[in-house]
């Protein structure tokens, strides 16, 4: 189990909500990272730009936050086919669901979109259901 630190999550969180605020207020865009990637490798626009720095954004401060000595959230310990499934599964999921969490948990939900309140809570029902057959019923404890 993780140790709850409030003060990080806090700070992680109002980042999220403000680089969602300013890609929305400084290019019209809403951050699904889902759709950014769409945008990227399936269906390549006529501006691809804002799309990979954002995406490399993402990829940079995690980096820079390991850097500092924190340790970053890092799947060890979970057997990789499993890794691969889940991946695999996120994604087809995410296609389904015309979006991941960042595009509707964070800002469809801040639109208020049913559609998005909807998905969001799929995704939470999913994770809890998830996380609780693989923990209690299949064993995985890492």
């Amino acid at each position: 189990m993780t140790s709850f630190t409030p003060v990080q999550a806090l700070a992680g969180g109002l980042l999220i909500g403000l680089s969602a605020i300013l890609l929305l207020w400084l290019n019209g865009r809403i951050a699904g990272v889902t759709g950014m990637i769409t945008g990227l490798l399936v269906k390549p626009s006529t501006a691809p730009g804002w799309r990979l720095l954002f995406l490399v954004g993402i990829v940079a401060g995690t980096a820079v936050y390991g850097l500092l000595g924190h340790s970053t959230p890092l799947r060890q310990g979970f057997p990789t086919p499993l890794l691969i499934v889940a991946g695999l599964l996120t994604g087809y999921g995410t296609a389904q669901a015309n979006g991941c969490t960042s595009g509707h948990g964070v800002c469809g939900m801040a639109r208020f979109s049913v559609r998005s309140f909807a998905a969001t809570c799929t995704f939470l029902g999913v994770a809890i259901v998830t996380t609780y057959v693989l923990r209690h019923v299949a064993g995985v404890t890492a």
